[in-house]
């Protein structure tokens, strides 16, 4: 009679077939995001590449200043507004909020230093992008504190010092897992996806048309649109954030606008500040 093989034995055979399986899927998936990567790169070389060659009087930096970087006269104008900048009292307004709240002072102890080059970023624990009003109001959520409303008001006042605080800083979107890819690739879809009853893209405007006019406003390259928020606009006859502008630009479109910090949004904007990576900060900022 033929003795039983060891337990042990037939343990190690599950241990290492575990292992096996763990090695491989491993494998596959540095593969898949190693690839995902160079294909992300690639999107934002040709992206760049795009813009510097519709206007090659402008450097890579020229796009952090919008619609002026490609209007020359115009942009005479705004540099010479913003040596008295309308949106100077929310800057000021800013920095006080942050500077009574101990709660803000404990989620931003940097924030003197600039942190707005942080943000976007895709946190893997939670699964989703992080942008810096997001974090704003989870760290006052966290303390049991009011919420800010996203378009303007306080938020915008807090972003405007924020930003200001880190002007120069460089963009610097990474990609660091395959979940982030996955939020990136469905930014990408959102931007060149056709919506409303106009049946436009933002890339409709902001890449095929850009230097066009629609009535008498310029259309602004969508290059580098992450690095000068929050924007005082005339139109609003105040400072909005980056996600009230991408709400407008889908009601323009005669589409229905999804919330401020809706997961369409700040996956839209991971997209676009990985598209302007190298371009420096330099919000907040104004338009008419």
């Amino acid at each position: 009679m033929t003795p039983p093989k060891p337990r042990w034995r037939k343990e190690m055979r599950k241990i290492n077939l575990y292992y096996f399986c763990y090695t491989i899927t491993l494998t596959i998936t540095v593969l898949f995001c190693s690839h995902a990567i160079a294909a992300a790169e690639d999107d934002k070389q040709a992206f760049q590449h795009y813009f510097l060659e519709k206007f090659p009087k402008m450097g890579l930096q020229d796009f952090a200043d919008g619609v002026y970087g490609i209007d020359p006269p115009a942009k005479q104008q705004w540099l010479a507004t913003e040596e008295l900048p309308p949106y100077q009292f929310d800057i000021d307004d800013g920095q006080r909020i942050y500077q009574e709240s101990k709660t803000l002072q404990s989620c931003f102890p940097n924030a003197v230093k600039g942190i707005a080059q942080h943000y976007p970023y895709f946190d893997d624990e939670q699964g989703q992008v992080i942008t810096l009003p997001l974090a704003i109001n989870r760290c006052l959520q966290t303390a049991g504190e009011q919420t800010l409303a996203y378009k303007q008001g306080e938020i915008a006042s807090l972003l405007a010092y924020f930003s200001f605080q880190s002007r120069n800083a460089i963009i610097a979107t990474s990609l660091p897992s395959e979940q982030a890819i996955q939020a990136y690739e469905k930014g990408k879809h959102f931007f060149y996806a056709r919506r409303g009853q106009l049946n436009f893209s933002c890339a409709h405007c902001h890449v095929d048309n850009v230097g066009k006019r629609i009535r008498s406003s310029l259309i602004s390259p969508a290059l580098g649109h992450t690095s000068h928020f929050p924007v005082y606009r005339s139109k609003w006859g105040g400072l909005g954030t980056l996600h009230k502008r991408f709400a407008v630009c889908n009601e323009q479109t005669r589409a229905k606008a999804f919330p401020a910090q809706s997961e369409e949004y700040r996956n839209l904007e991971y997209f676009l500040s990985y598209m302007s990576n190298g371009i420096q900060l330099n919000g907040p900022s104004s338009r008419n």
